[in-house]
């Protein structure tokens, strides 16, 4: 396959999936709300995603270094809410 459609894959998987991430930051940090959120699906999500980014790094891949270094602070923003509001 040709690298230039495999990079534009990437990089478009990685402008959805991270975001997704918006939305449901945006809300939390609006209301306050965290009561529908499971603890331990974002700490399982934070952690993935920081080992995404740290893989990214290591293999120099930017549409997994950006959208990790996008993603990791949304989805921390959502455990220190939850931690923070329950």
């Amino acid at each position: 396959m040709n690298p230039a459609i495999i990079e534009a894959m990437g990089t478009l998987a990685a402008i959805l999936t991270t975001g997704s991430w918006i939305p449901q930051a945006w809300r939390t940090i609006r209301t306050r709300d965290t009561n529908g959120l499971s603890l331990s699906t974002y700490l399982a999500l934070l952690i993935g995603n920081s080992l995404w980014l740290a893989y990214g790094v290591t293999i120099l891949s930017w549409p997994l270094i950006i959208a990790n270094l996008i993603g990791v602070p949304l989805i921390a923003v959502i455990v220190a809410m939850k931690l923070r509001h329950g």
